[in-house]
């Protein structure tokens, strides 16, 4: 299925998004990428969905191709705000919601903020850290970079993107972090890195805003029909059933297969399963 790309204007700028180019009838799907990177990371995952919905995928602000934010320090409210302000720009009134990461967190607070739009919601990954590990995080993970003569920024994000294959967290570059994977492809790296460099100078926004997020806070409030789940491989995966308890109603599954043609397909097929019936069937 092809994917094709297009800007809409806000006030902080152009947001760029990918979408499908011969759309399916029925509830569009708005995803919502990780971090560090962009919508870019979702393409394999849009390919298969686009088959029997239309499917968005916007670059969250100061990410990929989007403008930056408008603000100094921007919270998950403020990203799900501007989101939501896309959506009225591309003359979008309902949508089905997919959050990956630091888009759970966002897609959690737009569905906190306008559920009526909502039909239902996936959080595929979403990082419940107590709050010494989020401070450990806001610390550490996201470091603020300038660009600089010596060209700096290159080294630092090819081995920022490379590392995150390995450990998880990253910066903790020893046994007891190893994530146990073969590492990320060249082309895998390469283009991660790419979208990194792109927002070199706001690409740690989102991230802390997702590590400052008060989920435990809000999300007991999600009156949307949510499925959580991850990838076996997730490092964000022991957040799965910890989420879904704090969520009325909500189903959640961890599924195999990440990284497989076959596993793209059968993840797919799940997840296109609960939006368009709000049950799990695997």
């Amino acid at each position: 299925m092809q994917i094709e790309r297009d800007f809409v204007s806000i006030r902080e700028g152009q947001v760029h998004y990918r979408r499908s180019a011969q759309p399916a009838s029925g509830k569009p799907l708005w995803m919502l990428h990780a971090s560090p990177a962009s919508s870019l990371s979702l393409l394999p995952l849009m390919r298969e969905l686009a088959a029997t919905r239309p499917v968005i995928a916007p670059d969250t602000l100061g990410n990929g191709d989007s403008a930056p934010p408008a603000v100094e320090t921007p919270d998950a409210v403020y990203y799900a705000e501007a989101s939501l302000r896309a959506m009225d720009a591309m003359g979008v009134e309902q949508v089905d919601l997919y959050g990956s990461h630091t888009g759970a967190h966002i897609a959690v607070e737009i569905a906190l903020a306008q559920p009526q739009r909502i039909g239902r919601m996936i959080l595929d990954g979403i990082g419940m850290f107590d709050d010494a590990d989020k401070a450990d995080y806001l610390a550490n993970y996201a470091p603020a970079i300038e660009p600089d003569a010596f060209g700096t920024q290159f080294h630092w994000a090819w081995h920022f993107v490379r590392d995150q294959g390995w450990f998880f967290p990253y910066f903790r570059r020893d046994a007891a972090h190893l994530r146990g994977l073969d590492a990320p492809s060249v082309d895998a790296l390469h283009q991660t890195t790419v979208e990194v460099l792109k927002s070199i100078r706001t690409y740690h926004l989102a991230y802390r805003a997702a590590f400052a997020h008060p989920d435990r806070e809000r999300l007991p409030r999600v009156r949307v029909p949510t499925l959580v789940t991850a990838d076996s491989a997730d490092p964000l995966k022991a957040g799965v059933a910890k989420a879904a308890a704090l969520l009325p109603g909500s189903s959640h599954v961890i599924l195999e297969g990440e990284g497989s043609a076959a596993g793209r397909r059968h993840k797919a097929a799940v997840l296109a399963h609960f939006l368009d019936t709000g049950t799990l069937r695997l």
